[in-house]
Formats: C-alpha cells, sequence, structure tokens
C-alpha cells in the first residue's frame, strides 16, 4: 500500500479519532476486495505484504496513535453489546477465533454463494491486550470455556444459549437447536493458526484451510442452522499478526523483545522509559491492569522458538477484526 505525502499528512496531523478512521477505511479498502480465480494465499499475502507500509508507519512516524486506538475504535466486545439490544426477534452470534481480515473476502464472496444476504460489513477492535479470554471476559464471561456447553451466563447477552467447542461443522451444526437467541464460540481459525505458526508457509497454509473451510456447504449448513429465524453475526476475538525479522534482531532491541516478552507479544506490568525512538514496546491500559505490548510485525528469537504467526501485540491485523452481519430468507 504506497502512502502518498498527503496521506502521511493527514494521518499524522490529523486528530486522532480522524487519523484512525482514515487507518480503517484504508485497510478495509485493500483487505475486502473480492479475491478473483487465482490463488488466494498469494492474493492474501500480496495484500498483507501491502498493509505491512502501513504497519510500519504506524510502528515509528505515528506510532503515538496506539495510545488512542482504545478510544477511537469501537471494540468488538461493546459493539455486539450493543447489537445484542437492538430489536430483532431473534440473534444468534459466531466468534470465530482468530479470524482475521485477511479471510473476509473468502466469507463474503462463500457467504453469498450459499445463498446468504450480506446486511453489513464492519472492522472493529480487539481487547487491550488481544487475547482470547480478555475478550471472553469484556462479554461477561470468566473465560472462554464458560461457554461451553452452556456453562455460564452474561448480563449483557441474557436469554443466550453457549456454546464453544473445536468439532467438525456437521457436529456443530447438530448442536445447534431451537433456543432463541444463540452465542456459538469456535475455536478455528486459532487452533490451526498455532498448530502451524511456526512453519515457513503458515500464512499460505492458514490461507488455504480458511479458503477450504468457506467453501464447504458443512460450514455453511452450520451457519444456516444459526440463522434460521436469526439475524447472524460473524466475528472474532482478535486477529493475528505474520511477523517478520527486523534490523536489529540480534542486537539490543532484539535481546529487550525477548527479555520482555519470550516468545509472545505482551506481559502484565510497566515499563521504565523505553530505550528507543521510535519505541519497539508501547505500554498500554489493558482491561484489568496496565500491560507491555510488542509493537509493530517484529520477530525475533527466543528459547522456545518464536512463532511466525502470533496475536497479542500493536499491528493492525492482530488487533482488527471483521464484524459482519448476516441473514438468510426462510425457504421452503
Amino acid at each position: 500500500m504506497p502512502l502518498d505525502t498527503d496521506f502521511l499528512q493527514k494521518l499524522t496531523k490529523e486528530q486522532a479519532n480522524d487519523a484512525w478512521r482514515l487507518v480503517l477505511s484504508e485497510v478495509m479498502t485493500l483487505m475486502s476486495q473480492p479475491i478473483g480465480q487465482s490463488n488466494a494465499s498469494s492474493e492474501v499475502m500480496k495484500r498483507d505484504r501491502n498493509l505491512g507500509e502501513l504497519d510500519n508507519c504506524l510502528s515509528t512516524v505515528a506510532w503515538d496513535l496506539w495510545y488512542d486506538f482504545g478510544r477511537s475504535v469501537e471494540r468488538t466486545s461493546e459493539r455486539l453489546k450493543k447489537w445484542w439490544q437492538e430489536l430483532y426477534e431473534a440473534k444468534a452470534i459466531l466468534i470465530l477465533d482468530g479470524l482475521s481480515l485477511r479471510e473476509l473476502p473468502l466469507l463474503l464472496k462463500n457467504a453469498e454463494t450459499h445463498g446468504f444476504y450480506v446486511q453489513k460489513t464492519e472492522i472493529s477492535a480487539s481487547e487491550i491486550p488481544g487475547e482470547t479470554n480478555e475478550f471472553a471476559r469484556a462479554l461477561g464471561y470468566s473465560g472462554r470455556s464458560q461457554l461451553q456447553n452452556n456453562g455460564g451466563k452474561s448480563d449483557y447477552f441474557q436469554n443466550a444459549r453457549t456454546e464453544s467447542v473445536d468439532l467438525p461443522w456437521v457436529d456443530c451444526a447438530s448442536i445447534v437447536d431451537s433456543t432463541k437467541n444463540w452465542i456459538f464460540w469456535h475455536h478455528w481459525p486459532d487452533s490451526k493458526i498455532h498448530n502451524t505458526s511456526g512453519a515457513g508457509l503458515g500464512l499460505p497454509n492458514i490461507i488455504s484451510d480458511a479458503e477450504a473451510n468457506f467453501e464447504r456447504d458443512d460450514f455453511w449448513s452450520f451457519a444456516s442452522k444459526l440463522a434460521k429465524g436469526r439475524r447472524l453475526i460473524v466475528t472474532s476475538d482478535h486477529g493475528y499478526a505474520f511477523t517478520g525479522h527486523f534490523t536489529d534482531e540480534e542486537g539490543k532491541v532484539g535481546q529487550l523483545l525477548k527479555e520482555k516478552f519470550s516468545s509472545g507479544r505482551n506481559t502484565a506490568g510497566t515499563s521504565e522509559p523505553n530505550p528507543y525512538s521510535p519505541p519497539v514496546l508501547l505500554q498500554m491500559d489493558g482491561a484489568s491492569e496496565p500491560c507491555l505490548m510488542a509493537l509493530g510485525r517484529r520477530k525475533w528469537k527466543s528459547p522456545g522458538g518464536y512463532p511466525v504467526l502470533t496475536h497479542g501485540g500493536l499491528s493492525l491485523l492482530e488487533v482488527l477484526s471483521p464484524f459482519v452481519e448476516l441473514s438468510k430468507p426462510e425457504t421452503a
């Protein structure tokens, strides 16, 4: 994504809310474009590389915008709470764990192919930090596991039946009953991401897997059961970063990041003033306590091996999620 002078001036001179609106518009324009008949993995890799220039800008000349991220971009959890209060007779939420904006065009294309109407396509924000259980707590649950087998209730989503599984789509469809309102949290694609995070072909494999899943009738039969008589939201708790090597990975910067984060992307606590300008980590206000978060797409060496696909830090595709509203007309 070439960043011209006019764009950079707006990004660095505008108020934070306006700057983030500009960023989201650029991200949506790039990532939501339909993917043609060519290889999906190659196209998504190209888009990921193009977005890297904007990510690099947000970790260098415009890094201070991250301090306003939580105030400028509505969190997925807050948007879901508001949506739940809308006057739909029945509703369902499908959380696909770790689904990123990379997979959005594959979802949209196949939704329409399988008879769904796309009512709304937006971008929303993960929690800070972008971790699974942070998102669950923001929804009013103690953790993702509490949703399993209708095991917990939330004041924000009253009268919702809940489930959290990592089962084949056919089995998921068999779980959905006639209960009026549903929240269904599936562990894919995050489970696949963690299984392939260290491989050199990790991202192409994830995109190929997403393409295959979103083309399967099994997935859409499951989605159809959730959407039967209900308005359906498909979203995620967080996305993921495709990280890479950087200058001074072997030096003091890499050592600092390894000491702070090991093989992760965030840690609870506060920090002394960052010794580098622009910074390589930021202290952010987390949901429950301050936290330190890695800035940008940097990858460093660590004892357990730093994964190529990961989440929990500050880069665009790990903190932004698709927020898609679907409906499906009743058929005889």
